[in-house]
């Protein structure tokens, strides 16, 4: 199958725009690795940690459920409708998540943590406006305001670090305020006006589909104990100035979660539509090409970084042995890139329980093994505890997609398949009477 060339053209777009952001926080940690000692260091890494958290419950809860029903809406009130209700549940999210971060931090080691919660909230904030800009169509105009962001993100955090004696706090006031100014392009571009409402029509909206949001909130809790597990685990029993090592090889393949996030935004809405219209082998085709296309670019990608990473010399990685953290960190990366599209397409089915489930699995499986590991080994050892997470959740969620696409490919069979196991109940119950 080709690739379809809107999709192409689509993707090349939006990558355009991730890469910028990528490039500039891929700079600033490389920077930041040189300047500031392992601790701080590892409570800028916590930071850009609890930046994920927010990221994660804002996709749950509020991004991916616009992209999907405003992808289904048939017309422009109930587009308007659904980015009102949605827009406004992400404002609640990002303030909440700012508040979480400022205490986690505190709890850290951060003196105050107020800055790194200015930024986990701005940063939320915006990523829920670029989704819905997506879902929309308005590509060209997300990419510029991704442009400006990392534009004044650069100037900004460059005066921080060459003017402030305490970078780390000025640093994370400075991304707050480059995110700001990113929704704010945003906004001014497409010449909308920030609509947000807590009258009782958007809260029944919202309140419609929480039965299916709940699952998703569940998820993604699920996923950030899954996913963040060891960060969270390795700071809070060792430290942070033990996570930042693995921080420091980490950053390096953040350019794969930033690109992945492309891949959704890009095919989430398409295949939105392809569902809605009862496209399945399409969907079911696509699924499979983009996860084969973004495995081997993770493969090729954590090759390069392999060679990359003995030239990299900081006292935040303390010693550490690079090349073996490098290798479980591709351990963890490949299943992730694999699985997203399986995962995607499960969401846009509303099988947001059978994907909390399958986190739970994970996040029960990471903890575990990270848990034993630290207890018995060196802080890297605690990324195959990841990996293994990982894998699990890859394996699980091919299963459960291919079941779900077969089922709705064959009702017929499965109609008979349940039939006969009906009638061979029937016949085994009459035979014991």
């Amino acid at each position: 199958m080709k690739l379809p060339g809107h999709l192409v053209r689509r993707l090349v777009l939006m990558i355009g725009g991730e890469a910028m952001q990528s490039g500039f926080h891929f700079a600033l940690n490389i920077a930041l690795l040189h300047m500031l000692s392992a601790q701080g260091y590892g409570l800028f890494a916590i930071g850009m940690v609890m930046g994920g958290v927010g990221l994660s419950y804002i996709r749950s809860l509020t991004a991916v459920p616009a992209s999907i029903w405003m992808g289904k809406s048939t017309n422009s009130a109930g587009v308007d409708a659904y980015d009102v209700a949605f827009g406004t549940a992400a404002l609640v999210v990002a303030l909440l998540m700012a508040v979480g971060t400022a205490i986690v931090m505190r709890l850290l080691g951060d003196p105050s943590g107020i800055a790194a919660g200015c930024f986990v909230g701005a940063w939320s904030l915006r990523s829920h406006m670029r989704t819905a800009f997506f879902a929309r169509r308005q590509q060209v105009i997300v990419s510029v305001s991704d442009a400006a962001f990392t534009i004044a993100g650069t100037v900004m955090a460059g005066l921080a670090i060459w003017l402030a004696k305490d970078a780390l706090q000025t640093v994370f006031y400075a991304l707050a305020a480059a995110n700001v100014f990113g929704i704010f392009v945003l906004v001014r571009l497409a010449r909308r006006t920030m609509r947000i409402s807590f009258r009782m029509p958007t809260r029944r909206r919202y309140a419609r589909l929480w039965s299916q949001l709940c699952w998703s909130a569940f998820s993604a809790t699920t996923t950030n104990i899954q996913g963040q597990c060891l960060a969270l685990l390795v700071a809070g029993i060792a430290g942070p100035a033990a996570y930042a090592p693995l921080a420091a090889v980490l950053v390096l393949f953040a350019p794969l979660r930033i690109s992945s996030l492309a891949f959704v935004n890009m095919t989430q809405p398409e295949l939105a539509k392809l569902m809605r219209n009862n496209e399945t082998r399409r969907v079911w085709a696509q699924a499979k090409l983009w996860a084969v296309v973004m495995g081997l670019g993770a493969v090729v990608y954590g090759c390069a970084i392999l060679f990359v990473l003995p030239m990299i010399k900081s006292q935040a990685l303390q010693d550490a042995s690079v090349g073996f953290i490098g290798f479980f960190v591709i351990a963890n990366f490949v299943p992730i890139m694999l699985y997203i599209m399986p995962r995607i397409v499960l969401e846009i089915m509303g099988d947001f329980r059978i994907v909390a489930f399958i986190t739970l699995g994970g996040a029960i499986v990471g903890l575990a093994l990270i848990a034993i590991l630290l207890s018995i080994a060196s802080p890297p050892w605690a990324l195959l505890g990841s990996a293994v997470s990982e894998i699990f959740v890859l394996v699980a969620s091919w299963y459960f997609v291919h079941h779900r696409m077969w089922n709705i490919e064959h009702p017929d069979q499965q109609r008979d398949s349940r039939l006969g196991s009906w009638r061979r109940a029937v016949s085994f119950a009459a035979v014991k009477r």
